[in-house]
């Protein structure tokens, strides 16, 4: 199976500054990984060289061609994606707000076809958003929201979703329901998954594997089972680590 994402000596410098330093790894179609690391190991900036954002050097592939080779919307209809935070002020209803989902395709000149409406209708069924349809965005929960926003990566359509602390600032229940809702849309949907997540115990439940950054490097990748473990995380965050049984919400189990 051909990866779907294939990064290989990825460098970044920012205002002079390297970022990233020869970070190479690859993901293969389907697969839902993991990315960790302390606060500024280059772990968002990774998602935004993959988005286009920033003139890296070497190389970054999303369906074996090369981001900087993509139009944005031709590599908007290859990846999706759900930044940690949104600034949405204007009262877009929830339905115009998942319909922005479909941009890669729409045109400025012509109405939204019926395979966009199928798209959204689609997405808002699948993350349970249909009820808020006819609502704004500024009427909604953070959990709500968030649901929304990944049903508007969804009406995109892509085979790649790249989501940045999807479960940020959420309480348990909305955090895990947001988190069964992305591991459905992986399993289900066969969506690629590449989630930036601080929450080690939701990067070790849901995740196929775990990329672990640090100093812009790759430290180590591996399966939850090898990495969430006391040695590497504390190698990693450069603090001690004990295993103690703690309570949390019951989830549904890994498909």
């Amino acid at each position: 199976m051909q990866p779907a994402i294939q990064i290989e000596n990825l460098a970044l410098e920012l205002n002079g500054n390297p970022v990233l330093r020869g970070v190479s790894f690859s993901v293969t179609q389907g697969e839902y990984v993991s990315v960790i690391g302390p606060n500024g190991a280059g772990k968002t900036t990774l998602l935004r060289c993959l988005l286009g954002m920033y003139p890296y050097s070497g190389s970054a592939q999303i369906s074996e061609i090369e981001c900087r080779e993509y139009d944005s919307r031709a590599l908007a209809r290859q990846v999706s994606y759900v930044p940690q935070t949104h600034d949405i002020e204007f009262p877009l209803s929830v339905y115009e707000f998942v319909m922005m989902g479909r941009y890669p395709y729409l045109s400025a000149l012509s109405p939204a076809q019926k395979s966009d409406e199928d798209a959204v209708e689609r997405a808002m069924q699948i993350t349970g958003t249909t009820q808020f349809k006819s609502r704004t965005l500024r009427t909604l929960s953070g959990g709500e929201r968030q649901k929304v926003y990944m049903a508007a990566a969804l009406a995109q359509e892509t085979p790649i979703m790249l989501l940045d602390e999807p479960a940020t600032f959420l309480d348990w229940r909305h955090q895990s329901e947001v988190m069964t809702l992305l591991k459905k849309i992986n399993t289900e949907c066969g969506t690629t998954i590449l989630a930036v997540n601080h929450d080690l115990n939701s990067a070790a439940h849901w995740s196929d594997r775990i990329l672990a950054l640090k100093d812009g490097r790759v430290f180590a990748s591996g399966t939850p089972d090898e990495l969430i473990q006391p040695a590497p995380l504390e190698a990693l965050f450069e603090i001690p680590f004990i295993r103690k049984q703690t309570l949390a919400p019951a989830t549904e189990e890994k498909v």
